[in-house]
Protein backbone atom coordinates (compact mmCIF):
# COMPACT_ATOMS: atom_id res chain seq x y z
CA UNK A 1 0.00 0.00 0.00
CA UNK A 2 1.20 2.95 -0.72
CA UNK A 3 1.94 5.78 2.08
CA UNK A 4 0.16 9.24 2.06
CA UNK A 5 1.34 12.07 3.65
CA UNK A 6 -1.64 14.68 4.51
CA UNK A 7 -0.65 17.96 5.66
CA UNK A 8 -3.40 18.15 8.29
CA UNK A 9 -4.45 16.02 10.68
CA UNK A 10 -6.26 12.53 9.44
CA UNK A 11 -8.89 12.62 12.36
CA UNK A 12 -9.93 15.70 14.90
CA UNK A 13 -12.33 16.16 17.63
CA UNK A 14 -13.16 19.38 19.18
CA UNK A 15 -14.68 19.99 22.56
CA UNK A 16 -17.08 16.85 22.31
CA UNK A 17 -19.82 16.48 24.64
CA UNK A 18 -22.09 13.85 24.66
CA UNK A 19 -25.24 13.53 27.42
CA UNK A 20 -28.13 11.14 27.64
CA UNK A 21 -31.36 12.38 29.15
CA UNK A 22 -32.99 8.94 31.11
CA UNK A 23 -35.29 8.52 33.59
CA UNK A 24 -35.48 12.51 34.40
CA UNK A 25 -31.44 11.97 35.13
CA UNK A 26 -28.56 13.42 32.67
CA UNK A 27 -26.19 11.35 32.34
CA UNK A 28 -23.01 13.08 30.68
CA UNK A 29 -20.68 10.58 28.82
CA UNK A 30 -18.02 12.93 26.96
CA UNK A 31 -17.05 15.86 28.41
CA UNK A 32 -15.31 18.44 26.40
CA UNK A 33 -13.08 15.68 24.49
CA UNK A 34 -10.30 17.22 22.31
CA UNK A 35 -8.13 14.74 20.48
CA UNK A 36 -6.31 15.39 17.49
CA UNK A 37 -4.76 12.47 15.30
CA UNK A 38 -1.64 13.02 13.15
CA UNK A 39 -1.12 11.22 9.68
CA UNK A 40 0.76 7.43 10.64
CA UNK A 41 0.47 8.46 13.96
CA UNK A 42 -1.06 5.13 16.45
CA UNK A 43 -2.92 6.74 19.41
CA UNK A 44 -3.69 4.42 22.35
CA UNK A 45 -6.98 5.05 24.61
CA UNK A 46 -7.26 3.44 27.60
CA UNK A 47 -9.60 3.95 30.80
CA UNK A 48 -11.88 1.64 33.36
CA UNK A 49 -15.29 0.04 31.83
CA UNK A 50 -17.96 2.58 31.16
CA UNK A 51 -15.47 5.88 31.11
CA UNK A 52 -16.78 6.87 27.79
CA UNK A 53 -13.69 5.02 25.69
CA UNK A 54 -16.24 3.34 22.87
CA UNK A 55 -18.89 6.90 22.83
CA UNK A 56 -16.06 8.64 22.05
CA UNK A 57 -14.72 6.09 19.36
CA UNK A 58 -18.21 6.20 17.75
CA UNK A 59 -18.66 9.65 17.37
CA UNK A 60 -15.16 10.01 15.68
CA UNK A 61 -16.25 7.23 13.73
CA UNK A 62 -19.21 9.34 13.04
CA UNK A 63 -21.07 6.36 14.06
CA UNK A 64 -23.01 8.38 16.57
CA UNK A 65 -23.61 12.29 16.73
CA UNK A 66 -22.03 14.12 19.73
CA UNK A 67 -24.53 16.50 21.45
CA UNK A 68 -21.55 19.19 21.05
CA UNK A 69 -18.64 19.92 19.34
CA UNK A 70 -16.98 18.68 15.98
CA UNK A 71 -15.68 16.13 14.52
CA UNK A 72 -13.27 16.50 11.27
CA UNK A 73 -12.24 13.71 8.93
CA UNK A 74 -9.01 14.97 6.50
CA UNK A 75 -10.18 18.38 7.90
CA UNK A 76 -13.53 17.89 6.08
CA UNK A 77 -16.23 18.85 8.89
CA UNK A 78 -18.85 16.26 9.80
CA UNK A 79 -21.58 18.70 11.51
CA UNK A 80 -24.16 19.39 9.16
CA UNK A 81 -23.71 16.75 6.33
CA UNK A 82 -26.61 14.52 5.60
CA UNK A 83 -26.64 10.90 6.63
CA UNK A 84 -25.45 9.98 3.15
CA UNK A 85 -22.44 12.84 3.15
CA UNK A 86 -21.72 11.37 6.34
CA UNK A 87 -21.65 7.55 5.49
CA UNK A 88 -19.73 8.85 2.10
CA UNK A 89 -17.00 10.60 4.62
CA UNK A 90 -16.54 7.55 6.70
CA UNK A 91 -16.47 5.11 4.28
CA UNK A 92 -14.32 6.53 2.31
CA UNK A 93 -12.01 7.92 5.40
CA UNK A 94 -12.44 5.71 7.67
CA UNK A 95 -11.75 1.69 8.53
CA UNK A 96 -12.82 -0.09 11.57
CA UNK A 97 -11.82 -2.91 13.78
CA UNK A 98 -14.24 -4.02 16.66
CA UNK A 99 -13.82 -6.97 19.78
CA UNK A 100 -15.55 -9.00 17.82
CA UNK A 101 -15.10 -9.16 14.04
CA UNK A 102 -18.54 -9.15 12.86
CA UNK A 103 -17.88 -11.16 9.54
CA UNK A 104 -20.59 -12.59 7.41
CA UNK A 105 -20.16 -16.61 7.84
CA UNK A 106 -21.60 -17.44 4.83
CA UNK A 107 -18.53 -15.76 2.99
CA UNK A 108 -14.37 -16.82 2.30
CA UNK A 109 -12.40 -14.51 4.06
CA UNK A 110 -11.43 -13.15 0.84
CA UNK A 111 -14.77 -12.25 -0.06
CA UNK A 112 -15.40 -10.77 3.37
CA UNK A 113 -12.55 -8.31 3.09
CA UNK A 114 -13.01 -7.90 -0.71
CA UNK A 115 -16.89 -6.84 0.71
CA UNK A 116 -16.37 -3.01 1.30
CA UNK A 117 -14.72 -2.81 -2.28
CA UNK A 118 -17.37 -4.12 -3.51
CA UNK A 119 -20.33 -2.19 -1.87
CA UNK A 120 -18.12 0.62 -2.92
CA UNK A 121 -19.61 -0.60 -6.53
CA UNK A 122 -16.28 -2.10 -7.77
CA UNK A 123 -15.93 -5.13 -9.81
CA UNK A 124 -15.67 -8.71 -8.19
CA UNK A 125 -12.20 -9.55 -9.90
CA UNK A 126 -10.38 -6.50 -8.50
CA UNK A 127 -12.24 -6.35 -5.33
CA UNK A 128 -10.93 -9.68 -4.73
CA UNK A 129 -7.25 -8.89 -5.63
CA UNK A 130 -6.88 -6.08 -3.88
CA UNK A 131 -8.37 -8.04 -1.02
CA UNK A 132 -5.79 -11.17 -1.64
CA UNK A 133 -2.73 -8.40 -1.15
CA UNK A 134 -4.22 -7.28 2.21
CA UNK A 135 -4.70 -10.79 3.31
CA UNK A 136 -1.32 -11.62 2.55
CA UNK A 137 0.17 -8.46 4.55
CA UNK A 138 -1.69 -9.28 7.36
CA UNK A 139 -0.37 -13.39 6.97
CA UNK A 140 -3.42 -14.90 5.92
CA UNK A 141 -2.20 -15.82 2.22
CA UNK A 142 -2.79 -19.75 3.01
CA UNK A 143 -6.37 -18.88 4.80
CA UNK A 144 -8.22 -16.76 2.34
CA UNK A 145 -10.92 -19.44 0.95
CA UNK A 146 -11.71 -20.82 4.95
CA UNK A 147 -15.05 -19.71 6.26
CA UNK A 148 -14.95 -17.36 9.62
CA UNK A 149 -16.19 -20.90 11.34
CA UNK A 150 -12.85 -22.50 10.41
CA UNK A 151 -10.70 -19.71 11.37
CA UNK A 152 -9.08 -19.15 14.92
CA UNK A 153 -10.04 -16.78 17.10
CA UNK A 154 -6.64 -14.44 15.76
CA UNK A 155 -7.37 -16.01 12.31
CA UNK A 156 -10.94 -13.99 12.31
CA UNK A 157 -9.33 -10.51 13.80
CA UNK A 158 -6.53 -10.35 11.39
CA UNK A 159 -9.12 -11.11 8.79
CA UNK A 160 -11.14 -7.89 10.30
CA UNK A 161 -8.31 -6.03 10.04
CA UNK A 162 -8.07 -6.84 6.31
CA UNK A 163 -11.27 -5.71 6.15
CA UNK A 164 -10.73 -2.55 7.33
CA UNK A 165 -7.41 -1.93 5.46
CA UNK A 166 -8.76 -2.85 1.92
CA UNK A 167 -9.73 0.83 1.51
CA UNK A 168 -6.89 2.29 2.46
CA UNK A 169 -8.65 4.49 5.20
CA UNK A 170 -6.65 7.50 6.43
CA UNK A 171 -7.32 6.59 9.90
CA UNK A 172 -8.51 2.64 11.59
CA UNK A 173 -10.42 3.14 14.64
CA UNK A 174 -10.41 -0.18 17.14
CA UNK A 175 -12.35 -0.55 19.76
CA UNK A 176 -10.63 -3.54 21.73
CA UNK A 177 -9.39 -5.29 18.75
CA UNK A 178 -7.85 -7.85 21.27
CA UNK A 179 -10.43 -7.87 24.02
CA UNK A 180 -11.85 -11.50 22.98
CA UNK A 181 -8.03 -13.16 22.65
CA UNK A 182 -6.00 -14.67 24.56
CA UNK A 183 -3.33 -13.05 25.89
CA UNK A 184 -0.45 -14.55 23.80
CA UNK A 185 -3.10 -14.12 20.86
CA UNK A 186 -3.49 -10.36 21.80
CA UNK A 187 0.13 -9.30 21.68
CA UNK A 188 0.27 -11.04 18.43
CA UNK A 189 -2.38 -8.95 17.24
CA UNK A 190 -1.45 -5.77 18.64
CA UNK A 191 2.04 -6.28 17.18
CA UNK A 192 0.79 -6.85 13.79
CA UNK A 193 -1.16 -3.41 14.22
CA UNK A 194 1.77 -1.60 15.15
CA UNK A 195 4.04 -3.45 11.82
CA UNK A 196 0.73 -2.31 9.90
CA UNK A 197 1.05 1.06 10.79
CA UNK A 198 4.82 1.43 10.42
CA UNK A 199 4.53 -0.33 6.86
CA UNK A 200 1.40 1.72 5.60
CA UNK A 201 1.27 4.97 7.07
CA UNK A 202 -2.20 4.72 8.53
CA UNK A 203 -3.36 6.26 11.42
CA UNK A 204 -4.93 4.09 13.96
CA UNK A 205 -6.68 5.18 17.36
CA UNK A 206 -7.12 2.74 19.62
CA UNK A 207 -9.34 1.46 22.75
CA UNK A 208 -7.69 -0.87 24.63
CA UNK A 209 -8.18 -2.01 28.54
CA UNK A 210 -4.72 -3.43 28.49
CA UNK A 211 -2.09 -1.09 29.25
CA UNK A 212 0.76 -3.12 28.52
CA UNK A 213 -0.76 -3.42 24.72
CA UNK A 214 -1.14 0.39 24.98
CA UNK A 215 2.61 1.16 25.49
CA UNK A 216 3.32 -0.09 22.17
CA UNK A 217 1.48 2.89 20.49
CA UNK A 218 3.14 6.24 19.97
CA UNK A 219 0.80 7.87 22.50
CA UNK A 220 -1.20 6.76 25.17
CA UNK A 221 -4.30 8.71 26.53
CA UNK A 222 -6.51 8.01 29.41
CA UNK A 223 -10.32 8.46 30.01
CA UNK A 224 -11.73 9.14 33.20
CA UNK A 225 -15.15 9.52 33.23
CA UNK A 226 -15.58 11.17 30.10
CA UNK A 227 -12.37 13.15 30.40
CA UNK A 228 -9.75 12.52 28.00
CA UNK A 229 -5.94 13.14 29.35
CA UNK A 230 -2.47 11.71 28.78
CA UNK A 231 -1.68 8.75 30.25
CA UNK A 232 1.34 9.74 31.96
CA UNK A 233 -0.42 12.60 33.38
CA UNK A 234 -3.41 10.72 34.68
CA UNK A 235 -1.36 8.05 36.33
CA UNK A 236 1.14 10.69 37.94
CA UNK A 237 -1.75 11.93 39.87
CA UNK A 238 -3.53 8.90 41.16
Amino acid sequence: MTKTTPTHNVLDAEHLTKVYEEGGSRIEVLRDVSLHVAPGEMVAIVGASGSGKSTLLHALGLLDQPTSGEVRINNEPASGLSEARRSGLRNRSLGFVYQFHHLLPEFSALDNVAMPLIIRGEKRPPAREQAMQVLEQVGLAHRVHHFPGQLSGGERQRVALARALVTRPACVLADEPTGNLDRHTARAMFDLLVRVNRETGMAFAIVTHDPALAALAHRQLYMDEGVLVDAAQYLATH
